[in-house]
């Protein structure tokens, strides 16, 4: 599991100050009101950055990193990725997992079919669905509790009983 999670991706400068314009990577927007600071990675290292001020803007966020104040350092960490440590994650409900720990996964029948493994995840409103990619095919399966009888982090394994039709 990664150690360091992305909440958002810095997609632009915003104003002259050296705000930046994020596209958040989670369900709770609000999310940002609860960080002080957070990490960007350059060069394969992470920096960390303090946050001081957080704006909202339709459905973006609006940061303000201490340290950096014009347009032309915000500039800098254009198409970065904001992360937190994995014990500074939202917690979540039971049952429920962050995507970049299911994605890579191997999927399986109950009956021990391999189907491929987790390749993305698609948010549709209503329930996700899975892209289960394996060499020859792709399959796309519903994030149900009735067809995931078991999901193994350990054994990087999914275990889905899967309706009839579905392959």
């Amino acid at each position: 599991m990664l150690e360091y999670i992305s909440i958002g991706q810095i997609v632009n400068t915003h104003g002259l100050r050296g705000e930046v314009k994020v596209y958040p990577l989670t369900d709770d927007i609000r999310r940002f009101d609860r960080i002080d600071s957070v990490y960007i990675e350059e060069n394969n290292d992470l920096i960390a950055l303090d946050v001081t001020d957080v704006k909202y803007l339709k459905n973006m966020v609006i940061i303000k990193f201490e340290n950096i104040d014009d347009a032309e350092s915000a500039e800098k960490l254009r198409n970065r990725y904001i992360k937190v440590h994995r014990k500074d994650a939202v917690k979540l409900p039971e049952d429920t997992f962050l995507i970049c720990d299911l994605i890579g996964l191997q999927v399986f029948t109950a009956t021990g079919v391999y189907l491929g493994n987790v390749a993305d995840i698609i948010q549709t409103g209503s329930n996700d669905v899975f892209v289960v990619r394996s060499e020859d095919k792709e399959v796309l399966i519903p994030g149900l509790k009735s067809i995931f009888k078991n999901i193994d982090f350990e054994s990087k394994k999914i275990i889905v009983e899967l309706p009839e039709g579905l392959v």
